[in-house]
């Protein structure tokens, strides 16, 4: 059988793991990257599969390394199929999926077969991630040996915080055993209580319960330290506070392995989208304020936030429809992930390309230790390729996704970065702007 290559001629390859931008070709063989640069053609028609890339941005393909899909247990809000589909959609070709399933996802056998669904669904590449305790109760440890032989690639209790600091040092303990981080969910339960939103004014106006800064920034501090005593490896999911942000900052200067990561919601918008009263805006952890927000985009442009992430949480419409004090706090966000955060941080606040992709694809591919074979466009690494258009403007309508669910906060944004073509081990997944299906 003759070998069969794939060549995307012509694009902006911008790779940050190599350091590269520039206009070029990307040639690839069988499931891997066989070279980056001028490629002659010395092809039949038989042998290459020719995607034309000029005036397109060709980057490694996204890694998103926070997505609950629902499945098993809620399989009306997200499965894992459908889930990949909105991933390869928005340009991400690995995703992490977290353990708040029904069953959680704490012994081997759960994490099997969240792989199995990923591999029959044929898009994304899925890995799993391990519960720290046995169905998130935060009492026992889970299986975190059987977790990592069945795949998983971190450990955390999803939405939820580990009250016991012994049980939070014994995780990070265990985990280092398998050189996986755990990755935090900071925010006392006591402390937030019954709160909605951010406290402060705007709540104090809205007549809503708010939680305060505090209790992410207390619970991060604790987790840091437990981190420097166990010399374990943590990442702290979904940051929303200024102080959030200087306690990682020392946290690094101290020369520990603490990461962090921030959704488009908390660098994108304040607690005044709350005063619309749309569930849409309900978040875990909440919009915060103005000066959050300008702290936290700092953060990502300084290198103090590692990784920009999506958070998915997709509901189902009923659920979204209660009032604003019941409804689920969590927005859906696969598809939205790229656009938003190129249009805000590239167009708006001027970063490069490079400093950019780097927080979505090289960054998480180390934390996850997928880096061997991810994260980057070096000629022998897995093809796991995104192609990106980023001149034309479109908007943001939910009515389109692939997502089982239209939970979103960006409805009718103006942005740029529309998802061309996906590549996932040299698999053309999605093609001219729609999903294509297995050979």
């Amino acid at each position: 059988m003759s070998k069969r290559y794939t060549w995307i001629c012509g694009g902006r390859v911008v790779d940050p793991a190599t350091q590269r931008d520039e206009v070029c070709d990307v040639l690839v063989e069988g499931d891997r990257i066989r070279q980056v640069g001028k490629v002659e053609n010395g092809f039949s028609a038989k042998e290459v599969d020719r995607i034309e890339a000029r005036g397109l941005l060709v980057t490694p393909g996204l890694i998103d390394m926070h997505v609950h899909f629902r499945e098993p247990g809620n399989e009306e809000e997200e499965t894992i199929l459908s889930g990949s589909r909105a991933a390869v959609a928005g340009g991400i070709t690995s995703v992490a999926c977290f353990p708040n399933t029904e069953p959680s996802v704490d012994n081997e056998a759960a994490a099997e077969f969240v792989v199995l669904q990923g591999k029959r669904a044929g898009m994304a590449n899925v890995f799993p991630v391990g519960t720290v305790t046995f169905n998130r109760e935060g009492k026992r440890l889970s299986e975190m040996g059987g977790l990592a032989r069945a795949g998983a690639v971190a450990f955390s209790e999803a939405d939820r915080s580990l009250r016991s600091a012994e049980v939070m040092r014994r995780g990070l303990l265990y985990a280092k055993m398998f050189d996986l981080p755990v990755i935090a969910h900071c925010e006392d339960p006591d402390l937030r209580g019954a709160g909605v939103m951010g406290y402060g004014e705007v709540a104090l106006r809205l007549g809503l319960p708010g939680v305060p800064d505090a209790a992410e920034d207390i619970v991060i501090a604790r987790d840091i330290r437990l981190a420097d005593i166990t010399q374990g490896r943590l990442h702290i999911s979904h940051m929303s506070t200024r102080g959030s942000l200087e306690l990682l900052r020392e946290a690094k200067s101290s020369g520990l392995d603490v990461t962090g990561e921030v959704n488009p919601p908390h660098f994108a918008l304040t607690e005044e989208s709350v005063t619309t009263y749309d569930p849409n805006f309900k978040l875990v952890p909440p919009l915060r304020t103005p000066a959050d927000v300008e702290a936290l985009i700092r953060g990502l442009e300084e290198g103090v936030i590692d990784v920009i992430s999506s958070g998915h949480a997709p509901h189902a419409p009923e659920e979204k429809q209660l009032e604003f004090v019941y409804a689920p706090p969590g927005v859906v966000g696969l598809e939205t992930l790229f656009p938003v955060s190129y249009t805000l941080l590239v167009e708006k606040h001027g970063f490069s390309l490079l400093k950019l992709l780097e927080k979505m694809t090289i960054q998480p591919a180390r934390i996850l230790r997928l880096s061997e074979e991810r994260g980057s466009l070096e000629v022998g690494k897995l093809a796991d390729i995104s192609v990106f258009d980023i001149s034309k403007e479109r908007s943001i309508q939910s009515a389109s996704f692939h997502s089982k669910s239209r939970n979103t906060c960006f409805e009718g944004w103006n942005v740029r970065g529309t998802t061309m073509h996906v590549l996932v081990s040299g698999r053309c997944v999605f093609r001219d702007g729609a999903i294509v299906g297995r050979e």
